[in-house]
Parts: structure tokens; C-alpha cells; sequence
């Protein structure tokens, strides 16, 4: 489940782009908290603790501003084209107990049986979740399962609390029989 990390911002003043690369320049990154039909409220947050905040998907942030601490979700985050570092963050604000829906990875367990190779379809699955408790990933058991079997999003073990935003029905992965070399070959010589 995540964890909520606690970032100290202070209220943005100046505005448009120039404003934006100075607060970059001198280690902050702009972003903007809004959600629970508030009015978006402009921030700066320290550059390095809030890269090392986001890295994983699904962070939630304290924001801690003048004194007053909301909860928000990562719901996007602007990079640079070149270095890869964050130049803005919107967050949207998330109470305890609120259900979102969010994206999670899945997770692939167990060991295919001999001959087979896994097709992943989805490597991420829209799930619904409380927002303080958001799921790292869903899992996939591969285990004891033979070629031609596919595994749907309702086969997928999600944690306590969790439920799927999308239909039961996708195909998230399949198995599928090996390739054998001496069937290679005699498809190239066919050609």
C-alpha cells in the first residue's frame, strides 16, 4: 500500500514561464493543488525530495503549506524533453475514506509449465481503491497454467479493498506454446 510522504511548499506568487524557470533555477518545482471543487491553489515544492517523492506511481503527497497540511495524488507530471526531471506536478486533493480510480502494474507469479511463453497484454490495470491505500500492483498466478489459456482481469488477485475499473472480461495475458528452433527453421525454409 502507499505511503503518504510529507513535503513542506510555499504559496506561488509569480506566474507564466519565466517566473516558473527562476523556481526552477533555484530548486523548486511548481505545481498546482486543486480538487473538492476548491479553488487551485499554486505552490512551489523543493526540487529534490519531491523528484525522489514521485518516482513510483500512485504518490501521495502531504503538502504542507503556511501551516495547513493537505493530502493529494499525483495525477500528472510534466518532464523535461531532454534531462528527465520534473518541471511541474498537478495534484489533486484526496480525503480518507475516498475511493479514486488509479493505473497499477501487474505482477506476474508463479512459473509457466515447460513449453509455454507468457504474452502480456496489460501491463498496467485500471483498478478502484481507497485513496489512502492505493495498491503497488495486481497479480497474475501463471502457475500449473498450459498454452492456449488466457488470463482475464477478473483472474487477477487484487489486494483487500480493491476492485477492477475496468470489465472482467480483458484479456490481460496469454500463454502461449514455445517457438522450437527446428520449427524456425522449417518456417524460414518454407519462405
Amino acid at each position: 500500500m502507499s505511503n503518504i510522504i510529507t513535503l513542506d511548499g510555499e504559496l506561488r506568487t509569480d506566474f507564466g514561464k519565466g517566473a516558473a524557470r527562476q523556481a526552477r533555477r533555484a530548486g523548486k518545482i511548481p505545481a498546482v493543488i486543486y480538487g473538492h471543487g476548491t479553488d487551485p491553489v499554486r505552490v512551489l515544492l523543493p526540487a529534490a525530495a519531491t523528484t525522489l517523492a514521485v518516482r513510483g506511481s500512485n504518490a501521495l503527497l502531504n503538502i504542507s503549506v503556511e501551516g495547513e497540511d493537505t493530502v493529494t495524488l499525483v495525477k500528472d507530471i510534466q518532464r523535461h524533453a531532454l534531462r528527465q526531471t520534473v518541471d511541474h506536478l498537478d495534484l489533486l486533493i484526496v480525503k480518507k475514506g475516498e475511493k479514486v480510480i488509479v493505473e497499477v502494474s501487474v505482477q506476474i507469479q508463479g512459473e509457466l509449465t515447460a513449453g509455454s511463453t507468457l504474452s502480456l497484454d496489460h501491463a498496467v490495470i485500471a483498478v478502484e481503491a481507497e485513496a489512502v491505500a492505493l495498491p503497488e500492483h495486481v497479480v497474475a498466478n501463471v502457475s500449473g497454467l498450459t498454452a492456449g489459456t488466457q488470463i482475464l482481469a477478473s483472474d487477477l488477485i487484487l489486494p483487500e479493498g480493491t476492485a477492477l475499473a475496468i470489465e472482467g472480461s480483458v484479456v490481460v495475458a496469454t500463454i502461449d506454446a514455445a517457438v522450437s528452433e527446428a520449427d524456425e527453421e522449417s518456417a524460414a525454409s518454407a519462405e
